[in-house]
């Protein structure tokens, strides 16, 4: 989670609000990625698309079992349900997002029993994700 905080303050360092994703296989990044909605004006430019598109292309397959994603924010509906198309083994995520969770603040999308289950565990590094995107929001008012 420590390097998906690194991809965060990279975001923020550019005006994007502060999300950073790595993909882990066989415990080691094959993936790093952070929000660059505004910057690339792409609508799927968020850390977790990012990170999937880069995984499955050092990957080769689009099947990416067994990685791990790890991320500052808990993940939106469209990029829960990416997760659950590239079929990760692990999703470790940092604070909650209250206003568009879908892991558990708004919607539980992967409680669902879809064809792929995805192992979930929040609250990671939390304090630190939460932190940062506070005082990203606080510069913009």
């Amino acid at each position: 989670m420590k390097e998906a905080l690194l991809e965060a303050q990279k975001a923020f360092d550019k005006g994007e609000v502060p999300v950073g994703a790595v993909m882990v296989k066989d415990d080691e990044i094959i993936a790093r990625a952070h929000n660059l909605r505004h910057t690339e004006k792409r609508i799927e430019g968020h850390a977790e698309m990012l990170a999937i598109i880069e995984a499955a292309r050092q990957l080769g397959d689009w099947r990416l079992e067994g990685c791990d994603l790890y991320v500052t924010l808990e993940p939106c509906p469209m990029c829960a349900g990416a997760l659950i198309q590239s079929r990760i083994q692990s999703l470790y995520y940092g604070a909650k997002d209250l206003k568009a969770g879908a892991i558990e603040s708004k919607l539980q999308l992967l409680d669902i029993p879809f064809n792929h289950q995805i192992k979930i565990c929040g609250g990671i590094m939390e304090g630190e994700s939460k932190a940062l995107l506070q005082s990203f929001f606080k510069q913009l008012r």
